[in-house]
């Protein structure tokens, strides 16, 4: 089959339902849960706003348009190398740069649903990735890594989604070591979770901070974040496309994540 055959494959697939198109985002609006940080240690992201400009009306008769305010990594959005210090000096690393080939890729799906239920404060390690590979298959150079929690069904209630208390938040996410692995010997293009940022809540308290974000920018490599509707992907086979807006030097963007999926 030639690299032709494969995209009429793909487009009658698409036309006939046999790939269905999974929608991998939360809804952005004002009330998109955003991320809290200590007001001492830096300055937040605004909450999302929507602002007419006409709705069929005197300020425009024929149509109907807005004007948004927002973060450049509100909802469902992608972190490009520049949002991190360690990313800071690639000169591909902000999302008006970035080669578009890396937005579309193969997704791994890890499901840590049931873990992330019985503990907020679970940790995804590297033992817990090669297991999976052991039972899945080896995650290949330049593919998604994704961290299925199911904690989207939060996302329409903000204090349960960060679920913080006095000692921060609580949520799920990786070790260093896990993001060493995928960045040193898997070569993945990348890490996704299901939660506000790509970190697990207590991410801050590691011996290396925050090493989604240290490491994955250090690699030039990326991160997606408040992802949804994991669960309707298979661990492997699903094609995923995550494209950010072409925000001149934008360090991230809102994104419409997809799935493709074989029925």
């Amino acid at each position: 089959m030639t690299n032709q055959d494969t995209l009429a494959s793909l487009a009658t697939g698409l036309l006939d339902g046999s790939i269905r198109v999974v929608d991998c985002s939360g809804p952005l609006g004002p009330d998109t849960p955003i991320l809290r940080l200590p007001e001492d240690f830096a300055k937040n992201t605004p909450k999302v706003e929507i602002h007419k400009i006409s709705k069929y009306d005197e300020d425009g008769p024929f149509f109907a348009w807005n004007w948004l305010k927002l973060g450049e990594h509100s909802g469902t959005h992608y972190d490009a190398p520049h949002h991190w210090i360690t990313g800071k000096d690639y000169p591909d690393g902000s999302v008006d740069t970035m080669n578009p080939q890396y937005f579309v890729a193969p997704a791994n799906v890890i499901d840590c649903s049931k873990e992330a239920d019985e503990d907020p404060d679970f940790l995804l390690t590297a033992d817990h990735i090669k297991a999976w590979e052991a039972e899945h298959g080896e995650i290949k150079e330049g593919e998604w890594v994704l961290m299925r929690t199911d904690w989207d069904k939060f996302n329409t209630d903000e204090e349960k989604f960060l679920n913080a208390d006095d000692t921060g938040p609580h949520t799920p996410g990786p070790t260093a070591d896990a993001i060493q692995y995928l960045m040193e010997d898997r070569k993945a293009l990348g890490w996704g979770s299901q939660c506000i940022g790509t970190d697990a809540g207590k991410a801050g308290e590691f011996e290396i901070p925050f090493p989604a974000h240290n490491l994955l920018h250090k690699h030039n490599r990326y991160g997606l974040a408040s992802l949804a509707n994991l669960d309707q992907l298979p661990p492997k086979g699903a094609i995923f496309v995550a494209a950010p807006l072409k925000i001149v030097k934008g360090t991230g963007s809102p994104i419409r994540a997809l799935a493709l999926v074989a029925n």
